[in-house]
Formats: structure tokens, sequence, C-alpha cells
């Protein structure tokens, strides 16, 4: 997840065949040359990530985990694409050096990219940074969503990346059957509320552009001084779709308690001269040549929803012996509080 290796200690040494590995890094990247160390990052339980360490320099791997998983899952090639596109438009994304799609080479797909050094913030109030600088990263974070979401898709060759139309009634629809068919995590009584709510209440508008899909300060590489975004990681979830689902799952940080992920719930907004949600929906909403942005709290009822959709298919991963990370069981043990706060949200939206 984190390319920066003084960023995330490294944990226990990966299970892969190194000497798999190093014969296909030999063949397919460019000025590769061994002997390979491998160490895995404890970050990414949903695509397990490692860091390659060789003499002359190290390099990122990302691979889909092990196990029985859900049909569209864990999109390795997806990453792979939407990453290497937008690198021609200069967008803050990890050059990537190959694909591999050959399974017999590490069991599952995997693509290698550049390991890009920097900073990582995993606390969304920026404890790390002068009170006076704040603004700045906060409106770098910012201008880079809105830049992202004006990239001509199609001139990129991403016409075919995702569907266009109707994206939160396909989105409810997707993450609603994932819920309800990942059996072995069970049934939660409020996202059961949202699976009727939800496809009621879906606005009339509708936008298609790229949109990052887990567009957080913590999958973010920041310069090491610097308030400017070098690499925006993990594009698992990517595709085309409603660039305001995007803002508000970004936005949601607002409204998200800490413990459950980078957040600013509770955070004492004015002390640690941090905009305020407000301020920072508008923005957004200047850059992109908008007045307003009609439907927020449904936005961000949605996006509640989708997380714990996500963290729910953790569990049921975690279930059936597929899950890659330590850090499984505090997603687990976060999901009714999320599931309640995802209802919170349809409840602001005028929800009864």
């Amino acid at each position: 997840m984190n390319e920066g290796a003084c960023d995330i200690p490294a944990a226990e040494v990966s299970p892969l065949d190194r000497a798999a590995l190093q014969n296909w890094l030999e063949r397919n990247v460019d000025g590769f040359s061994g002997p390979l160390t491998l160490q895995r990052f404890k970050g990414g339980q949903s695509n397990p990530t490692y860091q390659l360490i060789t003499p002359s320099r190290s390099y990122v791997l990302r691979r889909k985990p092990p196990g029985r998983l859900l049909p569209g899952a864990h999109a390795i090639e997806r990453e792979a694409r939407i990453q290497t596109a937008l690198a021609q438009v200069g967008a803050p994304v990890a050059r990537v050096y190959g694909l591999c799609t050959d399974e017999s080479v590490l069991g599952v797909p995997f693509y290698v990219m550049e390991m890009v050094s920097g900073r990582i913030f995993w606390d969304a109030t920026f404890p790390d940074v002068s009170a006076a600088d704040r603004p700045a990263y906060f409106d770098c974070m910012n201008a880079t969503l809105a830049a992202l979401h004006t990239v001509d898709y199609t001139a990129l060759g991403l016409a075919d990346f995702g569907r266009t139309g109707n994206y939160f009634a396909r989105q409810v629809a997707r993450w609603s059957k994932q819920y309800l068919e990942d059996v072995e995590a069970g049934r939660d009584p409020f996202l059961d509320r949202l699976l009727e709510w939800l496809p009621a209440h879906i606005p009339a508008d509708d936008e298609t552009s790229i949109v990052h899909g887990d567009y957080r300060c913590d999958n973010m590489i920041f310069h090491p001084t610097e308030p400017k975004i070098l690499a925006v990681l993990d594009w698992e979830l990517s595709t085309l779709g409603h660039p305001h689902a995007d803002f508000a799952f970004h936005a949601m940080m607002y409204r998200m308690p800490p413990h459950i992920v980078a957040g600013l719930g509770g955070a004492d907004l004015q002390a640690l001269n941090i905009p305020t949600e407000a301020e920072y929906l508008a923005a957004y909403c200047r850059r992109v040549g908008r007045e307003v942005m009609p439907a927020y709290d449904f936005y961000m009822a949605f996006n509640f929803f989708r997380l714990a959709a996500i963290y729910h298919g953790i569990k049921g991963r975690a279930a059936r012996g597929a899950a890659a990370s330590t850090r499984v069981q505090e997603r687990i043990a976060v999901l009714p509080e999320l599931a309640r706060l995802a209802w919170a949200q349809a409840e602001r939206a005028g929800a009864r």
C-alpha cells in the first residue's frame, strides 16, 4: 500500500516464490538486476503489497490474495491499467513497470511499480504538519481530486474502463448483491435498511468521470517537506463513475471517527487550522465549475454504506481464510459501528 519503506514498517518475510519472481523481473522489467530480497508491507489488506529490494533500487509489487475471491474483486489488472494511463497526463501515480497475468509465476496475477519515497499521513489531522501549513495540504488533496475528475478519459483510451450513466443505481445494486451473497459474514440491521432506502432516493443528476474509489489521505504519498502529492495509491476500486460519489467518499473524513479509518470525527478543526467540511466542499465545487452539490447527504449515505459493504467483505474473506492483513480483526470489530454511521447519514438526508 505505501511505497515508502521508512513510512510503513515492513512486516513478515513474504511467502512468494523469490526465484520465480526474480526470473520474471529479469525478463520483463528493464534494468532489473538482483539479487532480490522481499518484504511485505503491513498495509494493503485487500491486495497484498510487497517491497522488492535489490542492491541498486527498490520496487513495489501488488498481487491478488490467494483463496476463493468474489467476482470482480481485487482488480489488479485495472490498477495497473489506470495508473499507466494517468501517467500520460502527468497525474501523481507510481510508474508501472510490468503486469503479470500468468498465474504459473506466483499463483495469482500481480504487477510491479516504482517505489515512491515520501510521507504518508495515517492521521487525517496531519499531526506532523504545522498548523500554519495544514490548509495547504488539504487544498492539495482537494485540487488533485478535482483535477482527476476533469481528465478526458476517452482521450486516454479509458472509454471502456467502466459503464457510463446510472452510476448510483449500478453501484447500490453491486454492493447490495455482494453484501447479500457474502453469507459467511452475516447480516446487519442498519445495512438491511439501507438496501431499501438507497435505491428509492437516488438523485436525478448523472455525470461521468474517472473516479478513484478510495481517495483518502493515507492512500497518498506526499513530498517529504512540501504540500504536494507525489503518488496516489490503491487504484483497485477505480472506474468510470459519478465524481460526486468520489468526492463524498473523500469528504467522509469529516464525519468519520479516526479509529475506523483516517478521519476528523470529533476533532477541533478551528484549533487545528483545518478547513471546515463546508469550506472544503465549496473549494471542490469552485474547481470543477459548480456552485453547489445537490444531494450531498445522499452521497455520504451511499459512501458509508459502500465502505461498510467493503468491511463486510473483509469479514467474509476472513471467514473463508482469504483475508491478507493482520488488521482484519480491527475492521471486523468496527463494522457494526460503521453500519450505524451509514444509516445516520441517510437520516441526515431525510430517512425515517
